[in-house]
């Protein structure tokens, strides 16, 4: 099975991805694309993904694109060990932890966001610190009042993480990359201790990317 990955070390969709090949136990080669500078506008990497964002992953000349719809790919291809429940209300649920992530509150942080808030509105960069703050900020305290009123038993549906569990750590890493404290947000950081003490999570962290420790 032939994968590559478009991603960058930044990058929390990449991250969720990286988290997803590596439980699965699928082998893949990554090719970094530096969103910071501006490499996705390239002509290079446009005529990989057209919508100029990372990841883009390849599978048998295939091209899957955004991160969500990549891990339920996954999932069809090597359905061992599920990412997803079989019970429709699980699914549910658990697709329903990974938007509050993937479609809430990780999109008003990424980088376009940032530079359009500069340049359209002259934040400065303390502005926009504050910015990305709040929005991960609400997006931790959701996680909060949902896990607390169905605790995970240590992930949310039981001994194995699935694309939940993903979701939140990647809304953690968010925070860490903030320095926020998680000390109000008990029963999410103890999901995330969960998550990071698997070698899966914990090597697809951005601190433990090449990118990151090239800086």
């Amino acid at each position: 099975m032939s994968i590559q990955l478009y991603g960058f070390w930044r990058s929390l969709a990449s991250f969720r991805v990286r988290v997803a090949l590596k439980l699965k136990g699928l082998s893949f080669e990554e090719t970094s694309v530096d969103i910071l500078s501006g490499e996705q506008f390239k002509p290079d990497y446009d005529a990989v993904n057209t919508e100029r964002v990372v990841p883009t992953l390849i599978h048998d000349g295939r091209r899957i694109f955004q991160s969500l719809a990549i891990l339920e790919y996954l999932d069809d291809i090597k359905p061992e060990p599920r990412l997803l429940p079989s019970d429709p209300a699980d699914r549910a649920y658990v697709r329903a932890l990974a938007l509050m992530t993937v479609a809430d509150s990780h999109p008003l942080v990424t980088p376009r966001v940032r530079n359009h808030l500069s340049a359209q509105f002259g934040a400065d960069n303390a502005a926009i610190e504050k910015w990305a703050t709040h929005w991960a900020t609400e997006g931790l305290a959701t996680y909060e009042r949902l896990l607390a009123k169905r605790q995970s038993t240590p992930f949310v549906l039981g001994a194995e993480p699935g694309i939940a569990d993903i979701c939140i750590a990647g809304q953690v890493v968010g925070a860490h990359f903030l320095k926020l404290d998680l000390t109000p947000f008990p029963t999410v950081a103890r999901l995330a201790e969960h998550c990071f003490s698997l070698p899966a999570f914990a090597t697809s962290h951005p601190f433990e990317q090449p990118g990151y420790r090239a800086r």
